[in-house]
């Protein structure tokens, strides 16, 4: 575009000029050789300018035709590098869609035609070719002589860090991770993985310093970092809540300013200012995570704050947390377990009753069973509960990749991964259970039996005592009925089993279980809300 211009300028230019001599006529005398050559201004321009655009257009084909060698050379040279590019750029679609025949092909032409040295491409062309056809080895040395370059040492770092992870070598695949990390700490596999290294081993101010370059690079926002150094923050103080109290108080708080709702940080740290009987700072701490999210381990550390405090005492501090998160059921969860302690059984079962309407769980049902075991005594009752508690959903605990745990842990056991530990309910047994206090509308199917061959003879169907009433049944029709039943098994349903003849014969069963003396049989309430027309399990 600025040739243009520069050239419709230069044009202007000239017709400016010439406008300018047309205006003011004149002549020119040359004199050369004993001659004088009269012409007028408007022509001598011209021929000025003729003589200067000719000498341009020469020296112009004297070039071209100097650097003619060099200008065709150049144009083999330019088709050569374009048939090399495109056999490249097809080889490497062919090893993207898992052709190794035809990506080995081309890496032969792309070779050929391009040199190595001057296109890395090729040997990672060269490598994936090795791979679709099996033959790793020569995958990992070709990624192996990519480390000698630096264009292409983080590619064969990241062909040798797959390699190992295909193997199995997961020492090999966090050494190739940890030297990528170094280089380019932007990369997301590389700093994963060194990061999990980092965590496995302890070493917790190294994984500090790697979220901090995640940060700085902006590889993970600053939520997600926030979140990481919460965690790893603190796991330091975990490990150094006995060596180094100090130390781990400043991570711990650390921690606790980065996610004030993280738990187990609010926990860690407000258990290290009770040691240094700082209690008013730690139970704002904790106050502040059971506002955001209500954790038995907060209820139980807060309530026990003071050692020396009375089981009353300790109930008024679970009775001030139920004040702050109300209508919740870990509240009366906290409040019922002080109350059991503090012998209060009316509050005790109150709240223990109350947590199961918001939330019916296993270990409301266990605690409510504490509770009467401890008032009352009532082993059938006690019993009735623990069969509920049996049937009722678990408890929240804390769970990384299937793996449960009672305590919160940095990393998962399973797979190493930082900050995989969720505090949620375990996965539900196996099975529909069925509650007591349910109805069961489901009808039991009838047992088909065996179809019988065309070639036997269908014996005659016996009337049912119920459908025939008032026909006696002898022995000699009973012991038919008996060889009847062992060749065919009719469909038995409910209605079979419910209907039971007035002149039927008792028979004694071959061993009767004894009643236990504290079995509380079926309780009342159940039985009154029992539906005698509909089919129950339990």
């Amino acid at each position: 575009m600025i040739r243009i211009l520069l050239f419709l300028a230069v044009v202007f230019a000239l017709g400016l000029g010439f406008a300018w001599l047309a205006d003011r006529p004149g002549e020119m005398v040359v004199t050369f050789g004993g001659y004088q050559y009269q012409v007028s201004l408007m022509v001598a321009a011209v021929a000025v300018v003729a003589v200067v655009a000719a000498v341009m257009i020469v020296w112009w084909l004297i070039k071209a035709l100097w650097n003619s060698p060099y200008t065709i050379s150049r144009y083999f040279r330019v088709r050569r590098r374009d048939r090399g590019y495109q056999a490249l750029s097809t080889g490497m679609i062919a090893a993207g869609a898992g052709d190794g025949a035809l990506a080995r092909k081309k890496t032969k032409e792309a070779a050929k035609l391009i040199r190595s040295d001057q296109e890395p491409l090729i040997h990672l062309l060269d490598a994936q070719a090795s791979l679709l056809e099996g033959d790793h080895e020569g995958a990992r040395e070709k990624f192996e002589t990519m480390l000698d370059d630096p264009e292409m040492r983080l590619l064969g770092l990241r062909g040798l860090y797959l390699e190992a992870e295909r193997l199995g070598d997961r020492n090999a695949a966090r050494h190739y991770a940890g030297r990528a990390a170094v280089m380019a700490p932007q990369l997301a596999w590389a700093a994963e993985s060194t990061l999990e290294e980092l965590t496995g081993r302890g070493d917790w101010d190294g994984a500090l310093k790697l979220v901090e370059a995640q940060k700085s690079t902006r590889q993970i926002e600053r939520d997600a970092a926030n979140r990481r150094r919460a965690v790893l923050l603190t796991a330091k103080a975990q490990a150094l809540i006995d060596s180094d109290p100090d130390a781990a108080r400043t991570a711990a708080v650390e921690a606790n300013r980065l996610r004030p709702d993280f738990a187990p940080a609010a926990v860690v740290a407000a258990t290290l200012l009770f040691r240094q009987n700082d209690v008013r700072k730690g139970s704002k701490i904790l106050e502040a995570a059971w506002k955001a999210e209500p954790h038995p381990e907060i209820a139980e550390l807060y309530t026990h704050a003071r050692p020396g405090d009375a089981a009353l005492d300790r109930l008024s501090r679970a009775k001030k947390l139920q004040e702050m998160k109300k209508n919740h059921a870990e509240s009366s969860l906290a409040v019922a377990r002080a109350a059991l302690d503090a012998q209060d059984f009316a509050t005790a079962r109150r709240e223990a009753e109350a947590a199961i309407r918001m939330d019916r769980r296993e270990g409301a049902y266990l605690l409510l069973a504490d509770i009467e075991e401890a008032e009352t005594g009532d082993q059938g009752k006690v019993r009735q509960l623990l069969a509920k508690a049996v049937r009722a959903p678990r408890d929240p605990a804390w769970v990384a990749d299937g793996f449960v745990s009672e305590r919160w842990a940095p990393v998962s056991p399973v797979t190493g991964k930082l900050d995989a530990f969720e505090w949620r309910a375990p996965m539900e047994r196996l099975g529909q259970l069925i509650d007591g206090h349910e109805e069961m509308d489901a009808v039991v199917p009838a047992i088909a039996g065996p179809a019988r061959p065309a070639t036997e003879k269908m014996a005659e169907v016996i009337d049912h005592p119920a459908v025939s009433a008032g026909k006696t049944s002898t022995p000699i029709e009973r012991e038919a009925e008996r060889r009847i039943g062992e060749e065919q098994v009719t469909a038995v349903t409910a209605a079979g089993f419910a209907a039971v003849p007035a002149n039927a014969e008792a028979v004694e069963p071959a061993e009767e279980l004894a009643r236990l003396p504290d079995d509380p049989g079926v309780d009342p309430d159940d039985e009154a809300e029992k539906s005698p027309r509909r089919f129950r399990l339990f």
